[in-house]
């Protein structure tokens, strides 16, 4: 459309689409809603509205500032309208000079036709709307124009040669025939042309050359009118001796019109389904329900299956396999057509599917109509009268697809796309799943050989798991093992292992997982497509939208929108709560591009601002968890990837919950791509989380990696902090040489420091591991010290000092001492309204009432603990306040409660991987089972306690063990019980914990019981 001599911008493509609709219906108003479904056909984004408006605008604006565009948009209450006549647009100037030549042909005036159909034709410079994204409607426009024009060119090229101009005709049908060669009308007024011109044996080449990818491509001969034709020109050449004048021949060109509907000139059942696969495999439950809905729905509308799924997940194989169960119920008809929705192949238009679904029908070709309208109706007609089954594969889109389906209960049609199509007539598609682990084994079975699987299923199911259980990948699999019968699948999974990119693996002759990706990544648009490289660089397996905008650059709302368009093809796939995974295959093959195609810096820079959204974050929740003390600890921006962040909505510790195993997999990735910085903060800003959680082996993990990461930073405050924080968990799993060690290297590192609260906070958690390791004495001495020096520690003194301290003076017996540290620390918990901090003091005052006896009062503060833990989500140390639960249950005489307290504690700490409190609560029900009259059963508690407690260097449960066996063996074996009562005495009196005074006086007894015997066997000697 031209509406000055100066050019305008139209912006971005989405506006340039909104352009195009208005072009496309000149004068006409075009609604927003119309807009919003061209746009966004299937999954319309919640700011589509907004979005039409601002681009609409912006098109306003553009067309404003030029002074013969102003007007030219005009916006009414529900949308807008292009105010221009339609003889300024070009598809409509077309139109009526194509019209005004048909009729001049129709009235036998051939010049007046030629030039008329010669502008028309001139009009077009290249594809209609090239480079616009093409919704619903501009699809179907832009292909009922494009069947237009080749009718008019070869309307055209008919008129040449009745005015024999056959010089001119031939290079117009040349370049429709490269363009499309399956048109059999082009070719036949090619033949004609070239016959004409007395160039016999090229148009005998050409009728080879149509016939050869008719039966090739369709299965399918030429039309009547070809070969009616050929057998013309043979006729002529024999007659002439091989050389023959110029001649006219009288064969429909079919340029003109269709013929009407009537009997096919193929009678009998006709079956074009390609061969069904030998190893088809599970899939019950998917076939189960096609066959049920195609019954449900058969006898009152066509019944009609859409089938998407990702490259390689099986869709053909399956969709084959169904109409193959249904041909005894279809059996007219059986057709098959891909059309070229994905893949090197070019998309096929309606109009040409059509061409090819009436062929395989047995419609001759010289009666398939030129218009579409006349081709839609000719196939519904010949459908109606067979009872027949269709598979449409690799469709592109509903439009695509619509012309080709029925419009009777007579046929059942099954679609599959690596799109997911929805149309209103035909609702959504079903996305296909993977196969199950058991079906992937079955599957790789049929290919190697089930011998084989049977002799190494563990390897079959780690080669199938290392092929994500996509079909395709195992069949690539199978075929590698399958020719190679020396090889063990071992050792196939011995290559995968040892090569990243398992995708090398999976290939055979042309076929290969990488190109079956390659058909679904290449028709991408270029922005699109950097998005799906990017992906690959995402740590973890599940990503946000916020993420991706982080990772790629976008804005929030372009990555939502890029994410849905991958999403709809397939590529990504679509978890709850608004996230997003890669297939592990998938994951490798975008990497693979990335590596190749994306500038080192480019894929540097996105994974910082990614480390920068993650860290911030993450660092969100931590300020709710630690406030005060993270932000000191972790130096980060809080304006970097602002916006982001707060489009993940308020911080909550369930979030974190959510991402855990990505965000540890984050730090790992961090310092393996050079972002140590970001590796130890991320680290550390995770603490608290995972601590309070009972995730301890994940603190290991990210703090060995964390403090790699502060040793290549050369910081040694960064590097105290992650010993000080990896040493934490090294107490919670009883590895205290390891927490030892850890601490004892943040002392030495924080000697110097200007941090003095952090230098501090290293001293008081070295005296909790003292206390942990059983030097009590050294733990009290100091954690007093700290104490008297607490100005140090600021306000943060209550959380560091007083628990630490408490702890220790209970296990020595000063029960008030402890008491009145852990009050103080629930003081100075509820001063600060710190819930962890609280429900933390509530339990170790519960512990020492359990020992002073006050048992009524420690259960109810106990269970106030337990009640706030269940509150808040914080689950650090359940498994300590449980089993204190259970001894003051037994000491009420509640054995079954508190047997069921003890059980849940060591349940809890397994989990957790507290192997010390794994040790106490075995102990502790070891008592209880022994209250109960379960001596034995006690004793293989205390058994276990005693080789846990061993392992893990706790001498404190290593001690109650050896008197829990100890009192089980009084009755049974006083010297057995005597010689445990005594190791168990040298290590309480070691530790110095009132367990001795126990210890002491059952040996005392022992000892009396041993006299008594030695006097009574005296006596009866001498008797």
């Amino acid at each position: 459309m031209q509406l000055s001599t100066r050019a305008l911008r139209l912006g971005t493509p989405k506006q340039q689409a909104i352009f195009a609709m208005l072009t496309v219906q000149p004068g006409r108003l075009v609604t927003v809603d119309d807009l919003v479904d061209e746009l966004w056909a299937d999954r319309p984004p919640r700011s589509a509205i907004a979005n039409v408006r601002t681009y609409a605008a912006n098109l306003r604006r553009a067309f404003e500032a030029s002074p013969a565009g102003r007007g030219v948009i005009e916006r009414q209450r529900n949308g807008y309208r292009l105010v221009v006549d339609p003889d300024r647009v070009d598809v409509f100037r077309f139109e009526v000079e194509r019209n005004a030549g048909r009729e001049a042909v129709s009235a036998g005036d051939l010049d007046g036709a030629r030039q008329l159909l010669e502008r028309a034709v001139a009009r077009w410079r290249g594809p209609m709307l090239a480079g616009i994204p093409l919704g619903p409607v501009l699809t179907s426009r832009t292909v009922a124009a494009e069947e237009e024009r080749l009718l008019t060119v070869e309307l055209l090229a008919d008129v040449q040669l009745r005015s024999a101009r056959d010089d001119l005709a031939i290079p117009l049908l040349r370049d429709v025939v490269a363009r499309h060669p399956l048109r059999e009308s082009a070719y036949l007024l090619l033949m004609r042309a070239l016959f004409e011109r007395g160039d016999n044996a090229e148009a005998l080449a050409t009728y080879d050359e149509i016939r050869t990818r008719l039966v090739t491509e369709l299965g399918v001969g030429p039309g009547n009118n070809l070969q009616d034709l050929r057998r013309s020109i043979v006729a002529s050449v024999s007659h002439a001796g091989g050389v023959g004048p110029r001649r006219s021949v009288a064969v429909t060109a079919g340029v003109q019109g269709g013929a009407t509907p009537g009997e096919t000139g193929r009678t009998g059942p006709v079956d074009h389904l390609p061969r069904a696969v030998t190893d088809f495999v599970g899939r019950e439950e998917v076939v189960s329900r096609l066959l049920a809905e195609t019954r449900r729905v058969e006898e009152r509308v066509p019944a009609v299956h859409i089938i998407d799924g990702m490259a390689g997940s099986g869709k053909t194989t399956l969709a084959v396999h169904v109409a193959r169960r249904l041909s005894d119920r279809y059996p007219d008809a059986a057709l098959f057509l891909d059309l070229g929705g994905h893949g090197e192949k070019r998309q096929m238009e309606p109009a040409s599917a059509l061409v090819i679904l009436l062929r395989q029908l047995g419609v001759p070709a010289e009666r398939v109509p030129v218009e579409l309208d006349a081709r839609v109706e000719l196939w519904r007609h010949e459908l109606a009268r067979r009872r027949s089954v269709v598979v449409l594969d690799n469709a592109a889109s509903s439009e695509q697809v619509m012309p080709l389906l029925p419009a009777e209960p007579s046929a059942v049609v099954l679609v599959t796309s690596r799109r997911r199509l929805s149309h209103p007539e035909v609702g959504p598609s079903r996305t296909l799943p993977l196969l199950s682990p058991q079906e992937s084994v079955d599957l790789l079975g049929l290919s190697v050989g089930r011998d084989r699987v049977e002799a190494e299923p563990e390897a079959a199911f780690e080669v199938v798991r290392r092929c994500g259980h996509l079909p395709l990948a195992i069949r690539l699999a199978g075929a590698r093992l399958a020719h190679r019968r020396g090889w063990r699948l071992a050792d196939l999974v011995e290559q995968m292992t040892g090569d990243p990119l398992v995708l090398h693996h999976l290939a055979r002759e042309e076929s290969t997982v990488t190109g079956a990706f390659a058909a679904s990544y290449e028709p991408l648009p270029d922005s699109t497509k950097r998005v799906f490289r990017f992906l690959g660089l995402y740590p973890g397996n599940r990503f946000s939208p916020p993420a991706v905008a982080a990772l790629t650059g976008l804005t929030l709302s372009e990555a939502h929108t890029t994410l849905d368009d991958l999403v709809d093809r397939n590529l990504v796939e679509d978890l709850e709560s608004d996230r997003y995974r890669l297939h592990d295959l998938m994951r490798q093959y975008s990497l693979e591009l990335c590596s190749h195609d994306d500038p080192a810096k480019d894929r540097h820079l996105g994974l910082a601002r990614l480390f920068d959204f993650t860290l911030g974050a993450v660092l969100k929740v931590a300020d709710l968890l630690e406030p005060g003390v993270i932000r000191s600890q972790v130096p980060h921006d809080p304006s970097r990837q602002l916006e982001l962040v707060e489009a993940l909505g308020e911080p909550t510790v369930d979030w974190l919950e959510a991402e855990r195993t990505d965000l540890v997999t984050m730090v790992t990735s961090a310092h393996e791509s050079g972002f140590n910085e970001h590796c130890w903060q991320l680290a550390r800003a995770l603490w608290r989380f995972c601590y309070i959680r009972g995730y301890f082996e994940d603190i290991i993990l990210t703090h060995r990696v964390g403090l790699e990461a502060a040793e290549a930073t050369k910081n040694s405050d960064s590097l105290a902090l992650m010993n000080n924080y990896l040493a934490s968990a090294y107490v919670r799993t009883g590895d205290m040489r390891a927490a030892l060690d850890h601490l004892t290297r943040s002392v030495d590192l924080s000697r110097d420091s200007r941090d003095v609260l952090n230098a501090a906070r290293y001293r008081a958690n070295l005296a909790a591991v003292y206390w942990w390791s059983g030097h009590l004495s050294e733990s009290v001495k100091l954690g007093s010290e700290c104490l008297r020096d607490h100005k140090s520690y600021g306000n943060a003194g209550g959380s560091i000092l007083l628990p630490n301290l408490g702890l220790a003076l209970t296990a020595l017996g000063r029960y008030e001492e402890a008491l009145r540290m852990h009050r103080l620390h629930l003081w100075w918990a509820r001063t600060n309204s710190d819930h962890f901090h609280t429900l933390n003091a509530l339990s170790h005052i519960g512990a020492v009432r359990v020992r002073m006896g006050d048992l009524p009062q420690a259960i109810r503060i106990l269970l106030a603990s337990l009640a706030l833990r269940e509150r808040t989500g914080h689950r650090y140390a359940e498994a300590e306040a449980r089993n204190d639960l259970g001894i003051a249950y037994r000491g009420l005489g509640r054995l079954v409660e508190a047997q069921q307290e003890h059980e849940t504690a060591r349940k809890l700490s397994i989990g957790s991987g507290e192997r010390h409190v794994e040790a106490a609560a075995l102990n502790e029900l070891g008592r209880t089972l022994l209250a109960q009259g379960r001596g034995v059963e006690a004793a293989e508690m205390h058994e276990e306690a005693l080789r846990l407690a061993t392992r893990i260097a706790h001498p404190y449960e290593q001690g109650r063990a050896l008197a829990g066996l100890a009192e089980h063996s009084a009755g049974v074996d006083p010297a057995k019980a005597r010689r445990y009562w005594e190791r168990a005495l040298a290590i309480f009196r070691r530790m110095g914990v009132p367990e001795r005074f126990d210890a002491e006086r059952r040996l005392a007894g022992l000892a009396g019981v041993e006299a008594d015997d030695h006097t009574r066997a005296s006596d009866a000697a001498r008797r």
